[in-house]
């Protein structure tokens, strides 16, 4: 029987390949973490080898993507990446070098993680952790239909026909929509969370119509009546993808680092690589070639055609890496060295099956892996286990200090991560809040912070070792680095709260939201300029003198250090900006708005500025940036700005004084009927109501009827946000902001949020939420509930 073997190695990203895609036989789309999609072409053969370019570049993980074929509009067709910042973006392979994507699908309120695409139909199908999926029209470019009724993230979509949507949800069920969005089934055999999906060729030998996998490690075959057909076992931990090979076979790729190839029931081949993960498969309809891409930062093409592998002498060393690769501990679980068989097991004993892996106590006294190969009737080497990864044995140095620890946090995307110290003599709570304060960070990270501690040194005390330590049951589940990504999904068996938790309430210090990418800000502020100028549009277009002007002041937001020392010639900035944001036609006021929150918080200046004769939050009132229609990003930029005005005293005041106004432009955009429901909009606002609430219970304000009736107001827009709202992040917040206006204030504000607005219903509903489970959530409303005792 002929193998997969390895065709080609394809190197570039510099991070974590986490979606492919096979266009066609002379092509391969891959996406990362590295915030790139690369777009792959043959440029010589035998044997082949590839060259890339950049299709998009941006500033956050990209997760998912996938290739519509050629249309008379788009004669090379369509890549569709998305990712971390919630925008699905459109683009023809040629114009990989383009600034601009021929389209930007907006409308998920969360990180984008699957998109599966239905030529038949002229549709694109989406899922998001926002526990929606949404179908959208070619050419259109809004959304058509939202799939709701998920109880979980969205991690799998299937266009399985022009009629028919399968999606597969983190609450464990796969559900059979039509496309105008009425359920028709769903399944609820899946044991666990279902990760990926594939359509199964007509005619299928099983009988069945499509397949899912999991988080249980097991492949399931179905028809779309919901009955199951059969069951694949062999991975050793979570699936990530699968899809079908045209000759009827199926490729599946997981945590456990393989890649298995299935005919009906069995496993019939396993390829193993030198990673912890392997994120995607796809497969060429042309060939039955398969594209893998791994956490080791590359994608790897296999194939079965002798004419289209790679030389010998490659193939060779992709084996050898295989064998040298280091296993972490903690995926393989407790090994009890003393039981396991040494050497000459390999030679007296046969698998049972393609891919048993067997652990071998070597001579040395060191841990190898071994899986068997049923084509070839041996046990191949696939690595040796190690200690925990980062284990040194030894105390860490870091700025000046020895720690026990001394942990990689990724918290921005292109930069490089944050180090977060620890010793076991600390209370995790007490160095995550050290850590978020240091760092400037929403404390919306305190509890994954001090969970990923707990969990990366369960098991050790003080005084021990590295070596001496056990890995984590479960921990570090993204990679060989003992790295945490905020906002990820969390580990299959989270650990347990300390003991002694840290109150957060009241909140004392203000929020602000002051990340950006300057360059890209500006570049993105330059080309809108442009087609203002090549439109006529002088009036609200700048000339060149204006425009040198504004890329200089941009350039002090970088450095507000550098920030002119003359308040005039603050002022003529600022006035420069507002322009963009506030006269430029709504659909090109992003990068202004976008600056002017950076300024709300860089200087007092922009809350003394008049513009048009008004204040700025009159100015932004009558800008129109919160009337309907409401443009979600316009909306959520300017609530950013709000809640940034805080960083200054003049700017709190300002929006103080202003707060009917404001509450009313925010309201429209979270509560009122009709307005769009936008993860990201009410987290922005619910980061303002506790800039508010931080403002409102201040020493010296907390006990005026002005502060009281203020809070009042928020507690009521709260108590709207929490009915419907199903955001983690945008709960907590809410609750921050909502207990520190509880706690803080007077009898007045807790007697009417317990009496008027019946906040123990509220605490309730949203304990029985999903956001209630998470153990943050939990502890604020503990709290609260403490307070009203």
């Amino acid at each position: 029987m002929s193998e997969y073997k390895l065709s080609a190695s394809l190197e570039g990203h510099s991070d974590d390949v986490r979606a492919v895609a096979f266009p066609n036989t002379k092509s391969i789309v891959t996406a990362s973490r590295d915030a790139t999609v690369r777009i792959w072409k043959q440029v010589s053969s035998p044997p082949p080898t590839y060259d890339y370019t950049i299709s998009s570049h941006g500033s956050s993980f990209v997760n998912a993507v996938a290739y519509y074929p050629p249309t008379s509009e788009y004669p090379e067709g369509l890549v569709f990446s998305g990712g971390q910042d919630t925008i699905i973006e459109a683009r023809q392979p040629s114009k990989a070098s383009d600034d601009n994507a021929d389209a930007m699908l907006l409308g998920h309120g969360h990180n984008v993680c699957s998109i599966d695409v239905c030529p038949e139909g002229g549709w694109v199908v989406s899922g998001s952790w926002d526990s929606s999926a949404r179908l959208w029209r070619i050419g259109n470019w809004e959304t058509d239909v939202v799939f709701d009724g998920h109880q979980g993230s969205v991690w799998a979509v299937l266009a399985y026909d022009k009629n028919t949507v399968i999606t597969g949800c983190a609450d464990r069920m796969i559900r059979i929509f039509n496309t105008s969005g009425k359920l028709l089934k769903t399944i609820k055999d899946s044991r666990d969370v279902v990760r990926a999906l594939c359509r199964l060729p007509a005619g299928h030998p099983s009988g069945a119509q499509f397949a899912s996998a999991g988080n249980d490690g097991i492949a399931r075959l179905f028809t779309l009546n919901g009955d199951i057909i059969g069951e694949l076992h062999g991975h050793e931990s979570f699936i990530y993808s699968i899809a079908a090979i045209p000759s009827g076979e199926l490729v599946t790729s997981g945590e456990d680092r393989t890649v298995r190839i299935w005919r009906g029931n069995q496993c019939v081949q396993t390829i193993t690589h030198p990673a912890i993960s392997v994120w995607s498969v796809a497969v060429c309809k042309e060939t039955g070639d398969i594209v893998t891409g791994a956490s080791d930062r590359v994608a790897r093409i296999f194939t079965k055609d002798t004419s289209r592998q790679a030389d010998p002498m490659v193939i060779q060393q992709f084996e050898s890496a295989v064998k040298e690769s280091a296993i972490p501990q903690q995926q393989v679980g407790d090994i009890n060295k003393e039981k396991l068989p040494g050497p000459e097991f390999l030679k007296q004993k046969s698998g049972t099956k393609d891919g048993q892996v067997q652990m071998i106590k070597e001579d040395n006294g060191s841990v190898t892996a071994h899986t068997w190969s049923s084509a070839t009737q041996e046990w191949i080497a696939v690595g040796t286990v190690v200690d925990s990864a980062g284990s040194s044995g030894r105390k860490t140095e870091y700025l000046g200090q020895d720690y026990d620890y001394v942990f990689d946090v990724d918290i921005e995307d292109g930069k490089p991560p944050l180090k977060l110290p620890y010793n076991l003599s600390q209370n995790p709570y007490e160095a995550a809040t050290k850590f978020i304060n240091d760092n400037e960070l929403p404390i919306g990270y305190l509890d994954q912070v001090a969970n990923f501690i707990t969990q990366n040194t369960q098991g050790a005390t003080i005084g021990q070792t590295a070596d001496t330590q056990q890995a984590a049951p479960g921990s570090d589940p993204w990679g060989q680095e003992r790295r945490y990504r905020p906002g990820e999904a969390a580990a299959p068996h989270p650990p347990s709260i300390p003991e002694t938790r840290q109150n957060v309430l009241p909140q004392k210090s203000y929020l602000s939201i002051k990340t950006a990418n300057i360059k890209v800000i500006v570049k993105k502020l330059t080309e809108l300029n442009e087609q203002l100028v090549s439109s006529g549009n002088k009036e609200h277009s700048y000339n060149p003198p204006e425009l040198d002007a504004l890329l200089r002041f941009c350039n002090y937001l970088e450095n507000t250090a550098s920030f002119p020392k003359d308040p005039a010639d603050i002022e003529t900035g600022i006035q420069l900006v507002m322009k963009a944001a506030l006269k430029w036609p709504p659909a090109n006021r992003l990068p202004g708005l976008d600056l002017l929150r950076l300024l709300a918080a860089a200087t007092p200046v922009t809350a003394q500025i008049r513009f048009d004769g008004q204040d700025i939050i009159d100015a932004v009132q009558q800008s129109g940036t919160f009337q309907s229609p409401i443009s979600v990003n316009n909306a959520m930029l300017a609530i950013r700005f709000f809640a940034n005005l805080f960083d200054t005293p003049l700017g709190g005041d300002l929006a103080a004084s202003k707060f009917d106004n404001i509450l009313r432009m925010v309201s429209s955009a979270t509560t009122a009927v009709g307005a769009p429901s936008n993860r990201n909009v009410t987290i922005a606002a619910t980061t303002l109501y506790i800039n508010y609430a931080v403002y409102f219970t201040a020493q010296g304000r907390a006990q005026s009827a002005e502060s009281a009736e203020g809070a009042l107001q928020i507690i009521e827009e709260l108590s709207k946000i929490f009915t419907t709202e199903k955001d983690s992040e945008a709960v907590y917040r809410g609750l921050v902001a909502l207990g520190t206006l509880v706690i803080a204030s007077g009898e007045e504000v807790k007697s009417a949020a317990k009496e008027i607005y019946e906040l123990e219903k509220i605490l309730s509903k949203v304990s029985t939420s999903s956001a209630g489970r998470e153990p943050r959530v939990k502890g604020v409303i503990g709290e609260i509930r403490d307070a009203l005792r």
